[in-house]
């Protein structure tokens, strides 16, 4: 690889952007662009360097690959922020029925409420029945992972042996996005697909309101083993903050105790 660095102008002072072109492999001639920071630390993406930067810096014109500020982009961001600016504080005089705007391809009309007492909110029933679902529709969510702070891949957690998915390609990568989606956004149980004849046909015997599981069964020893779980990692919890609250104590221990000595030399 060839790596070349130079000192990048659109950033603050002491800032330096490294270019790394590929000279091997399937990826050879292409290039990869990293940042440097003045004390040296690595940034690989412009959100990382937004993060680290806050509000002391606008990079929303400033193009990560080549380490410049789009002129385009600045013009548009001053024709907005005066735009905004002047008609802040007009009162909005539009009396046409607002439109919400969801996911469904047909627009919705709502009620528009104000502090009016007579005002009656009305709801269409034939248009507050649930959408049908796309089947298999929670593969859409694989190859997503979370990050941490310090983007790295936060690890997943192990799911039960009693868990069995249903349906072709599915992996346990699919099956807790599937459970995890459905508790979060159903209100009624979640007991799995109870047909046994979703495993010869899931494309006609799939209940879209359930993950893609085998039906289980919640069992008084499942229970106690998660009351379990949660009450070490409570202990830990607790452990981890009595040794901050002892180390903070420590640490403002000494500082008094030389504030004192430098009292007794004076």
């Amino acid at each position: 690889m060839e790596r070349k660095r130079f000192e990048c102008s659109a950033l603050p002072s002491g800032w330096k952007r490294e270019e790394v072109t590929r000279k091997s492999g399937l990826s050879a001639g292409k290039s990869d662009v990293y940042y440097y920071s003045p004390s040296g630390k690595k940034f690989r993406s412009k959100p990382q360097l937004a993060r680290y930067l806050g509000n002391s810096m606008d990079l929303s014109s400033f193009d990560f690959r080549t380490g410049k500020m789009l002129i385009s982009k600045l013009n548009k961001n001053r024709q907005r922020l005066r735009f905004d600016s002047a008609n802040q504080g007009k009162p909005d005089l539009n009396t046409s029925l607002p439109v919400r705007q969801t996911a469904s391809i047909f627009k919705q009309p709502v009620t528009k409420v104000t502090n009016h007492p007579n005002n009656k909110v009305k709801m269409d029933p034939q248009k507050a029945v649930e959408q049908p679902r796309q089947l298999f529709w929670e593969k859409k969510l694989t190859g997503l992972n979370a990050f941490d702070i310090a983007e790295e891949i936060i690890k997943t957690m192990d799911l039960p042996k009693g868990l069995q998915g249903v349906g072709p390609g599915c992996t346990d990568e699919t099956l807790l996005s599937a459970i995890a989606s459905a508790l979060h956004t159903s209100s009624n149980p979640i007991t799995g697909q109870l047909s046994a004849a979703v495993e010869k046909n899931p494309g006609v015997w799939l209940n879209t309101s359930q993950p893609l599981c085998k039906a289980f069964m919640v069992t008084d020893e499942d229970i106690r083993k998660q009351e379990e779980l949660v009450q070490q990692v409570r202990k830990k919890l607790e452990e981890a903050l009595m040794a901050d609250m002892l180390a903070h104590a420590e640490e403002s221990g000494k500082g008094s105790d030389i504030a004192q000595d430098k009292e007794e030399d004076v």
